[in-house]
């Protein structure tokens, strides 16, 4: 079945299967095309061979990395120095896992919500595969009371069924007390989407609804406000977007025809910045504003779209501003051998994405102002480093995942999940020219299962952030969840 044909049959389901609130909307209207057209794709034409975000000073208390920057070599295995873990300028705070772990106990998300009372939790897939979870005993999304950081208590496991495996779904939102996510896997999904209540007590989510109105799933990207869910699936090329302003009552409002990976809103909702995988792969920029103010039969709008030459898949884009000016922080996942328009997973591919900040001050023609990458991922080393521990994974090795802000309001930090060089910490107070200032890569422990890497780092997660404690949490997939604090004020 094609694309298309797969999309109109996605769409006579939906429609069914929420008759009594009509048929949802979409963006097939001349004029206003529901795909990616490649004539309107922007290239970035920055090379190949881009250099690395240069570091700063480690400063007291680092356990510096002896080599290349990210690197973890089989030397630093054998010494015992990678059971120590590195760091520059941060500190582990706490830890949750089992002891030993078997298969995976971190995910894809990490989350954090302070409720009306002002408890502060923290909420975290807890498999990068389900049901590799479960030769762990763990299951579902974790909640956990984070009143004191260094000593993380689970409260809750949620385990419905988007739950149990929402992929790179899991969303929440501050200002409407919010928790969703979609069923979906590494293809995609059945789409079921799961809406949790956080306000009244963020140790014990509240489930308002679950229903199978995602159709396909395996990302997302939630409106600011908390009212406006939307399930991604790049392997079908579609959007669907649920109202979720009554989160017991969940409908059906769009769907379109794009190959976005991670999607995230501009604060008014009336844009959405597309993690394309391809058509090419890059960004996408999306007028959403029809949707966001719940006209009929809705319609979006591709404003603009931009490639780059080391694109590989492009996994989230983030909306921010500094000093007024706004930007998207992009990140690719993975790396890959040049093959037409995207580079295909493989692995320890001479290609690395990484991440990118990208200048938006006009939205017609984004450009690549910088990047936010390692030395690992420079082509010229990857022979040298291509033995390595973990290197080889296809679905992790030297690359990125995920990156976050603290604030997308002048943040004057970026932390980004690179998987095997850990959680890496930059500086983009000047956005075109970032520094990366401090990194945590995780002590490594000894695994039962060595496939399909040997026991290593594999940061994945999107991280979240204490500010006024300066802390970052995140998740490995194979060491579980850290709370990390960034010291000797390089976090300013």
């Amino acid at each position: 079945m094609n694309s298309r044909n797969r999309v109109s049959h996605a769409v006579a389901a939906a429609c069914v299967l929420t008759g009594l609130f009509g048929c949802l909307g979409n963006s097939s209207t001349s004029g206003s095309p529901d795909r990616i057209t490649p004539s309107s794709v922007q290239p970035s034409n920055d090379g190949i061979d881009i250099a690395a975000t240069p570091q700063g000073l480690c400063g007291p208390g680092s356990r510096p990395e002896m080599g290349m920057q990210g690197r973890v070599s089989q030397e630093d295995h054998d010494s015992g120095r990678a059971a120590l873990g590195f760091t520059c300028n941060t500190e582990m705070i706490s830890s949750f896992s089992p002891g030993f772990v078997i298969g995976t106990v971190g995910g894809f998300k990490v989350e954090r919500y302070r409720d009306k009372n002002g408890r502060d939790c923290a909420y975290f897939d807890s498999t990068l595969l389900f049901p590799t979870n479960l030769l762990d005993r763990e299951i579902g999304v974790n909640v956990m009371d984070m009143t004191d950081p260094a000593k993380p208590v689970r409260t809750a496991r949620l385990v419905t069924p988007a739950m149990l495996s929402p992929h790179e779904s899991l969303v929440v939102s501050q200002d409407g007390g919010i928790l969703a996510a979609v069923l979906g896997n590494p293809s995609f999904g059945p789409g079921v989407v799961d809406v949790y209540d956080l306000k009244e007590d963020c140790r014990f989510p509240v489930l308002k609804s679950s229903t199978p109105l995602g159709i396909f799933g395996h990302e997302s990207g939630l409106s600011p406000d908390g009212k406006t869910f939307y399930s991604a699936s790049p392997s079908t090329s579609t959007i669907f977007a649920l109202d979720i302003s009554n989160p017991s009552l969940p409908k059906p409002v769009w769907n379109g025809q794009y190959p976005s990976h991670g999607l995230s809103l501009s604060p008014d909702g009336n844009r959405a910045y597309v993690a394309a995988v391809n058509g090419p792969g890059g960004l996408v920029v999306l007028d959403t504003s029809e949707v966001q103010a719940r006209k009929a039969n809705p319609q979006v709008r591709q404003i603009s779209a931009l490639t780059w030459d080391t694109v590989t898949i492009p996994q989230n884009a983030i909306p921010i501003t500094i000093k007024g000016k706004p930007y998207i922080v992009e990140i690719d996942e993975y790396s890959g051998n040049p093959s037409g328009d995207l580079a295909p997973v493989a692995p320890h591919g001479q290609l690395v994405g990484a991440g990118r900040i990208i200048d938006i001050s006009d939205e017609t023609r984004p450009k690549v102002l910088s990047n936010l990458r390692l030395a690992v991922h420079n082509r010229v080393n990857r022979d040298a480093i291509a033995n390595d521990p973990g290197a080889f994974n296809p679905t992790g090795g030297y690359a990125g995942h995920y990156c976050n802000v603290p604030t997308r309001v002048d943040p004057t930090i970026v932390a980004c999940s690179m998987i095997l060089s850990g959680l890496r910490i930059f500086d983009i107070s000047d956005p075109a020219n970032p520094v990366e200032v401090a990194y945590f890569n995780a002590p490594v422990k000894q695994r039962a299962i060595t496939a399909p890497a040997p026991a290593s780092n594999w940061a994945m997660s999107s991280p979240s952030f204490v500010p006024e404690r300066k802390e970052i949490w995140y998740t490995d997939g194979y060491q579980g969840f850290y709370v990390v604090r960034v010291t000797n004020g390089v976090w300013k």
